[in-house]
């Protein structure tokens, strides 16, 4: 390999990890309110209503704009998108620094979450456009691990260390805010730079296709039978990615678990989700083994649950299945967003599209499934029925999965 390709390789992965840390930007922002929920409500004076709705208002935006929003990002182009969108990210973070009340820190999260669409679709469609489809997996892994350590970050960093340094909430999403929009211009300073050096061209153009309407870019979309195969394993993903997260911690309680264990295993979720991230996809593209990839992910999201009925109630002997659920949504989490890069009629060209669909109907799973386990936890007295659906819907992936043609 010569020394130019070398550095054009080098180039379009590390445009990938900047924009990862993008991801990264956007989810210590996301979360920043959730790990400081308490005391925004004693301070605003909020009912548990409206946190709840506080809490849900990101995800509920992708609902309404994920297709619109992705099939924008395939008309203007991922690094045009991913400025954008941290700009946006970061002027609402200031904006819920200056909240008074529930109505105007509901609109600025209401942003955040418009700004989130244009990063979680962006990205796939950036990496679509530097790295070959049989790597696209690999570069999911790169943008991906970020977001989970931006995750991590605003709960083992922004409440326990960076906001009492500070000085509360409002000074943590000041700084927050602030430094997302120098990110942003750090990224729009780094794509201007790849694009004048001649490194890290892009495989399609923004505008290719320019006579294509957003009806014909859809269509193309929602008529792919693939395409839909890959929205129910993304509902299904997002279903138990959701609804475990949410409850988690509840349902080991209830089973007998103390606080301090619960919270350790809790957290070995996004551990696991991690190593899912790094571990399954890249296996994927070695061996070209997509569908695969797909069951396999689903098998460990029956296998997770099914071992959490049986040790619910024993303590550190719920690890091993919590962690076989983190690594199955972590490998599930990647995939989503490459295979429709790979998918006959979608390809790099229309990714923003086919991911702002899986997200559009996906995030409805995503809002129901901690809901559907809180009622049925209402009407039996238990979780054990919002666990086994839990394992329901790893089956549903890997029936999908086995059908998926890639």
């Amino acid at each position: 390999m010569s020394v130019t390709t070398d550095r054009d390789t080098l180039g379009r992965y590390s445009l990938v990890a900047l924009g990862g840390g993008g991801y990264c930007c956007l989810m210590f922002v996301w979360f920043s309110l959730p790990a400081y929920l308490a005391p925004v409500i004693d301070e605003l004076g909020l009912t548990s209503t409206q946190a709840g709705v506080l809490v849900g208002a990101i995800p509920l935006t992708y609902i309404p704009l994920g297709l619109a929003s992705g099939y924008l990002v395939d008309r203007v182009g991922p690094r045009i998108a991913l400025a954008l969108a941290l700009v946006i990210v970061g002027s609402s973070q200031l904006l819920r620094a200056v909240a008074e009340g529930f109505p105007s820190l509901l609109l600025a999260t209401m942003l955040i979450g418009v700004g989130g669409t244009g990063i979680t679709f962006g990205l796939p469609k950036l990496a679509a456009d530097l790295v070959p489809a049989e790597r696209v997996g690999t570069a999911s892994t790169i943008y991906l691990v970020p977001s989970y350590l931006g995750t991590a970050a605003a709960f083992g960093l922004g409440r326990p260390v960076i906001g009492p340094f500070l000085g509360g909430w409002r000074p943590l999403f000041l700084a927050s805010g602030l430094f997302v929009l120098v990110y942003a211009c750090l990224w729009a300073l780094a794509a201007i730079v790849a694009g004048r050096g001649g490194v890290a061209e892009p495989r399609t153009e923004p505008g290719d296709g320019s006579s294509r309407t957003f009806r014909d870019d859809l269509g193309a979309v929602i008529g792919s039978r693939a395409m839909w195969l890959l929205v129910v394993i993304g509902t299904m993903y997002l279903f138990t990615l959701h609804g475990l997260q949410g409850w988690l911690v509840t349902i080991l309680e209830a089973g007998g678990s103390s606080p301090a264990v619960a919270g350790t295993i809790a957290s070995l979720l996004v551990v696991a989700q991690i190593a899912g991230v790094l571990a399954i996809p890249p296996l994927s593209d070695r061996y070209d083994r997509r569908h695969e990839a797909v069951v396999a992910c689903g098998v460990l999201c029956i296998l997770g649950p099914l071992g959490l009925l049986l040790v619910v109630g024993g303590g550190w002997f719920a690890l091993l299945p919590v962690a076989l659920i983190g690594l199955g949504v972590g490998g599930l989490s990647p995939l989503v967003r490459a295979l429709p890069v790979e998918l006959e009629g979608i390809g790099p060209r229309l990714t923003g599209t086919a991911v702002g669909l899986v997200f559009a109907v996906g995030e409805i799973g995503g809002f129901l499934g901690p809901v559907i386990v809180g009622v049925l936890n209402d009407l039996t007295g238990s979780f054990v029925p919002g666990i086994a659906l839990f394992a329901c819907c790893g089956v549903i992936v890997v029936l999908a999965g086995y059908a998926l043609d890639v």
